[in-house]
């Protein structure tokens, strides 16, 4: 396997206004860059032009496809991810749907690459979105790795400043995910370079 770092998108899927998102994206970021073995981008969907209006051909019969202007850099970066971590929050029990709309308006940029999750809501931590969004990126030919890292009731766990007050588990949930991104992540790299993915449309 290659030595080389890994590119590791992370996602803050949430765009909803007051949202926790960012604090935990930060976090896990930093996790990341702890860890030692990935160039970290920090992807804000909140920055993003996503228009929840899909085009007649999907991305999946057309992978050339001319995305409106604010969304060129959303493709770029996705495109040069080795692995994803998403951060997530439940609504009404799924994902969000700005969130959905990202996913959606691409199709080889998640191919073979290992994903991860960060899930943070109530009770749930996040699961039930996480459950869901399993799902999508297994039709989207990515690998979702099995561990995760999740905050439930998130807003008892971190003081004002978006410091975690009890780091201990979440840092060893977070360096377990990562550990399997970096096997999938370096391994799938190296296989997308030796032969093109042949996904069936």
């Amino acid at each position: 396997m290659s030595s080389e770092r890994l590119n590791l998108a992370v996602i803050v899927g949430s765009v909803r206004e007051g949202r926790f998102g960012p604090v935990v994206a930060n976090w896990f970021a930093a996790q990341a860059e702890r860890h030692g073995e990935f160039a970290v981008d920090v992807i804000d969907l909140a920055d993003v032009d996503l228009p929840l209006e899909l085009p007649a051909v999907p991305p999946a019969m057309e992978p050339e496809l001319a995305r409106p202007s604010g969304m060129g850099e959303l493709t770029r970066r996705l495109k040069a991810a080795d692995a994803v971590v998403v951060v997530t929050p439940d609504y009404n029990r799924s994902f969000p749907a700005s969130l959905k709309a990202a996913i959606d308006w691409h199709y080889t940029e998640w191919q073979a690459k290992p994903v991860g999750f960060v899930g943070y809501s109530g009770a749930s931590g996040g699961l039930l979105a996480i459950e869901q969004l399993r799902q999508v990126f297994n039709e989207l030919h990515a690998h979702t790795v099995r561990d995760y890292v999740s905050f439930p009731r998130y807003y008892l766990l971190f003081s004002p400043d978006g410091t975690l007050l009890q780091p201990e588990e979440p840092e060893g949930a977070a360096k377990v995910m990562l550990d399997q991104l970096v096997w999938w992540g370096s391994v799938l790299r190296d296989a997308r370079r030796d032969r093109p993915y042949g996904a069936g449309r």
